[in-house]
């Protein structure tokens, strides 16, 4: 039995169940607020008002890209299926590097969109209100539009793929609130030139952290970075660095935060 199904969100998990969908037979509907296909892999410039991403009112900022990102996993291991992620040449721009940068998975998912017809059924600019179950099992989705027009449309089913990657995760530090300098989460950091000569201390030393560090050392005075995986009194300056030193997790207010 055929099925007419709402998909919410354009990025690589919304693009690849559209496509199955479709392979199938069904009918689908791929709503994404956003102007292009791609998620979490459209780089912006733009950060939200609230560096920390705590503030309930502050202006959202769906991704959490810098500029320097490159995967961290080969891109054998990254492609679809039907689809397999190599070097190709996206309208006369290619990376051809096993870790490329970002720029290339993002062309990669619109290719695949566009070679699978999925971008003809995506819905650019419109938002989803909400979906509720009613009667006979079906689903009434509420999206709107960018010109603020409303609409409902009635599906046999939902797949959700909004992601997560735009909700911070902040480390507790007792007393960090009343720390005068600058904090703010990975997620609003782009370039490391507004960190010139300053102090930084990033929190976390898994992928961002790693990347970020190199991205600041370069820029910053020092960079230090507190880590839950190494012991505790650890103090070690990073081998290739003059400027950038690995701590155990901080536990007081006298430090600034970031990632």
């Amino acid at each position: 039995m055929f099925r007419h199904v709402a998909v919410i969100g354009a990025g690589a998990a919304g693009l690849v169940v559209g496509h199955e969908l479709l392979r199938e037979g069904h009918t689908v509907v791929v709503y994404e607020k956003g102007e292009q296909v791609g998620g979490s892999w459209i780089y912006t410039s733009e950060t939200e008002s609230d560096p920390l991403g705590v503030d309930p009112n502050r202006y959202p900022v769906h991704s959490s890209l810098y500029k320097s990102l490159r995967v961290n996993l080969p891109r054998e291991l990254m492609g679809f299926q039907a689809y397999p992620f190599v070097a190709r040449n996206y309208e006369g721009s290619v990376d051809l590097r096993r870790y490329p940068g970002h720029e290339e998975v993002l062309r990669y998912l619109q290719n695949f969109a566009r070679e699978f017809g999925v971008d003809q059924v995506v819905r650019l600019h419109t938002e989803v209100l909400n979906a509720r179950l009613v009667e006979s099992n079906k689903w009434k989705v509420k999206s709107r539009k960018k010109d603020d027009v409303v609409e409902e449309e009635t599906f046999d089913a939902v797949v959700v793929c909004n992601g997560h990657f735009s909700v911070p995760r902040l480390a507790q530090v007792p007393g960090i609130d009343s720390w005068p300098g600058k904090q703010m989460h990975s997620h609003n950091y782009r370039i490391p030139n507004p960190f010139q000569d300053q102090v930084v201390i990033l929190i976390g030393h898994y992928a961002s952290g790693l990347d970020i560090k190199r991205d600041l050392a370069g820029f910053a005075k020092e960079v230090h970075i507190a880590s839950r995986s190494v012991a505790d009194e650890t103090h070690e300056k990073q081998p290739g660095y003059d400027n950038m030193w690995l701590h155990s997790m901080v536990r007081t207010k006298k430090c600034s935060r970031m990632g």
